[in-house]
């Protein structure tokens, strides 16, 4: 987590991305570039843009498409980030005004970590298979980046909830972890997306609200071997009979 020095460095560096990017989007100085360990924009960002650095907002915005949306991670700033951007700034108090500037981007400063997960989850909650991420259905690369955006999508899923901890019993597997375990043979969690949940809120309430947070494949109570957990993913469906979905 974040030490007192870093929220302090943060701090002033945030300072001096306000006072040096316009609100036409100029790119920042220099001294700027070290307002994040992870990452740090260097303009505002508004409808038509596009870059990396739109891409990077959407991966943070992932979790706010609205119900049964998903948002795509091309780099092009259309009204689908439009509208996450403003659910984003409106679930954190900010003017919603569907520009992501200096407020925005201290927002999202603040919850992420100098490796780019959001503050509330880690890469090791997501892996408890092996340290290489390699062995699944896709490349470790791309297992990796896929639990990354799983996890903005939980910590957009968080918030809504009051902020409550979400507890995750199994993430990313390997092919041979996930027969260890009995898992489907086109399981989710072979590509890094899927995650399962446990403790509280209940498994009901769980997979309710990832409706609304990015989650193509939820899997709850009522469905087969899901009554003691609630599994989300990218791609897949929704099935949860006891829950209502």
């Amino acid at each position: 987590m974040r030490t007192t020095f870093r929220r302090i460095g943060r701090a002033l560096a945030a300072l001096t991305l306000a006072a040096t990017t316009s609100l036409v989007g100029v790119v920042a100085t220099s001294s700027a570039a070290q307002a994040d360990g992870c990452y740090t924009w260097g303009r505002v960002l508004t409808q038509g843009a596009t870059g990396e650095d739109v891409r990077q907002l959407q991966i943070r915005l992932a979790g706010y498409p609205g119900y049964g949306g998903v948002l795509g991670l091309d780099g092009a700033f259309g009204p689908a980030t439009r509208s996450a951007l403003i659910r984003f700034q409106q679930a954190y108090g900010l003017s919603a005004d569907g520009a992501a500037g200096p407020q925005t981007f201290n927002q999202l400063y603040a919850l992420q970590d100098n490796d780019c997960t959001p503050v509330n989850f880690t890469y090791a909650e997501l892996n408890r298979c092996n340290s290489t991420w390699a062995g699944g259905a896709v490349s470790a690369s791309t297992a990796r980046f896929n639990a990354l955006v799983s996890m903005w999508k939980l910590q957009a899923m968080r918030k809504a909830l009051g902020s409550v901890s979400i507890n995750i019993s199994s993430g990313f597997r390997s092919y041979a972890c996930n027969s260890a375990v009995g898992g489907a043979s086109n399981s989710r969690h072979l590509h890094g997306d899927g995650v399962d949940l446990v403790g509280s809120p209940s498994f009901c309430r769980l997979a309710q609200q990832a409706r609304y947070h990015g989650f193509g494949n939820i899997l709850g109570p009522g469905y087969p071997g899901h009554n003691d957990h609630t599994h989300v993913g990218a791609v897949g469906g929704w099935s949860a009979p006891s829950c209502g979905i």
